[in-house]
């Protein structure tokens, strides 16, 4: 089966200087891939690119067939792609309301609408008045992720998602992201928070200097507790 996303021999960086050496990568279809990795070792690097917010130096990122490497954020925006960034990015003086609206005003047709993305985090349907920088760090996170589903994507890239959030919130992303692979959506997971990656992810891939090392199913990734420790340094 041919995969969604298909990344092959994509090289980026900053400046002239070379981050990814030629990384390949795959998500199908409805899955997620959890990109694990050290800090540093280019997995930001990675979605940015992805993203078109860095043009790679060679390299290709294909989207169910439809080549979107060195095209701007706004057409592969256009193509299906949402960001959730990680720090969540969100605008201070702008009410929850008003972040709502710009997102379902530039996104496509699709089945998520306000209300529904509202039902599936009703906490800022309690928050609609309140500004930006009124939020808690859950809050903001939610209203990235709400953001990112008004645009209708077909393929969710979500950075560092749980990063400063509580366990409680945390498995609330989770729920989350389940939700939206139940919706077809397909999901890459830069993740640092192992419980959270586990639980959601079909697929692992861990990144080192540059380049996946290691591309396998969760399952097999969590029965050798060393390998995970050489890699990650947990386990």
């Amino acid at each position: 089966m041919s995969a969604f996303l298909s990344i092959r021999g994509l090289r980026s960086g900053y400046a002239g200087s070379t981050v990814l050496h030629g990384v390949d990568l795959s998500v199908q279809e409805g899955g997620v891939v959890a990109l694990l990795g050290r800090n540093g070792v280019g997995k930001s690097t990675l979605v940015s690119t992805t993203m078109g917010l860095l043009r790679p130096y060679d390299g290709s990122v294909l989207l169910a067939g439809q080549e979107l490497a060195g095209r701007r954020p706004d057409a592969i925006a256009r193509a299906g792609v949402a960001l959730v960034p990680q720090g969540r990015r969100i605008f201070a003086p702008l009410t929850v309301a008003e972040h709502l609206r710009l997102a379902a005003r530039t996104g496509a047709d699709g089945d998520w609408t306000e209300a529904g993305v509202l039902e599936l985090l009703p906490r800022l349907g309690e928050r609609l008045g309140h500004r930006g920088d009124q939020l808690s760090g859950g809050e903001q996170q939610m209203l990235a992720i709400a953001r990112g589903l008004l645009t209708n994507p077909r393929l969710m890239l979500l950075d560092e998602p749980s990063d400063g959030l509580a366990p409680t919130v945390v498995a609330q992303v989770g729920d989350v992201v389940r939700t939206m692979c139940a919706g077809g959506m397909s999901v890459l997971l830069v993740e640092q928070n192992l419980r959270l990656a586990f639980s959601v992810a079909d697929r692992v891939a861990v990144m080192q200097k540059g380049r996946i090392v290691l591309d396998t199913t969760t399952a097999d990734f969590r029965s050798d507790a060393r390998r995970a420790h050489s890699l990650l340094g947990v386990g």
